[in-house]
């Protein structure tokens, strides 16, 4: 394969430092590659918007001039995953493939078994609900994240390559969703481990078989 571009996309609630992120960065590294880890709580956590993070991406895209042929393989973990598989929809041209971490499909339709029915209620009613970020700090999540997330594809069309690794004790996405996603799409395969939705006891599969799946030596 030609020359590329990796960069790991992370999810909601967490940070480009996450352990799976940090992880995988140092493998990249001593693999002599970048995996880049852009910051996607944007603007800001508490006024979240999916067409910032999906901007965040852009602007990483457009970074390095020298390298602004490249194209990418991106690492998405949950709604790092639904990011990565939807910029990938609107830039087919600029991807390769992706590894997407028990990805956050269907989020919109989800957040009423994430946060039950007061929960919603409550958050419509306030404008904000609160969730931990990613260092734990429980901050004020306003309503338009939700709005705006419910107007976008709750399932992309990935145009590459894909692999998904996902949990069968994920009570975050259920793993029916990635067994429905790939059902209809024969350039997407699923490996499922025996894990839940972080997959911290899958890590050394998942680097693994990243690296073999982009053909890292």
């Amino acid at each position: 394969m030609a020359e590329r571009r990796y960069a790991y996309l992370h999810g909601f609630a967490s940070s480009p430092n996450t352990k799976k992120g940090l992880h995988l960065a140092d493998v990249f590294a001593k693999k002599g590659l970048l995996l880049e880890r852009p910051e996607l709580n944007r603007p800001s956590f508490e006024k979240l918007s999916p067409a910032a993070m999906l901007a965040a991406v852009d602007a990483l895209d457009a970074s390095a001039s020298a390298d602004a042929a490249k194209p990418w393989c991106f690492i998405g973990s949950s709604m790092g995953g639904w990011l990565a598989a939807r910029w990938a929809e609107l830039h087919p041209e600029r991807v390769e493939r992706l590894v997407l971490l028990c990805p956050g499909f269907d989020l919109a339709t989800r957040w009423l078994s994430i946060v039950g029915t007061e929960g919603m209620e409550k958050w419509r009613a306030d404008g904000s609900l609160l969730f931990p970020d990613g260092a734990g700090v429980l901050r004020r999540v306003h309503w338009g994240f939700y709005e705006e997330g419910s107007k976008l594809p709750g399932r992309p069309e990935v145009p590459c390559p894909t692999r998904i690794y996902h949990g069968t004790r994920d009570a975050t996405v259920p793993i029916a969703t990635s067994r429905s996603y790939v059902s209809t799409r024969p350039h997407v395969e699923l490996v499922e481990v025996d894990d839940e939705h972080r997959l911290t006891d899958s890590i050394d599969v998942i680097t693994s078989g990243t690296l073999s799946f982009f053909d890292i030596d």
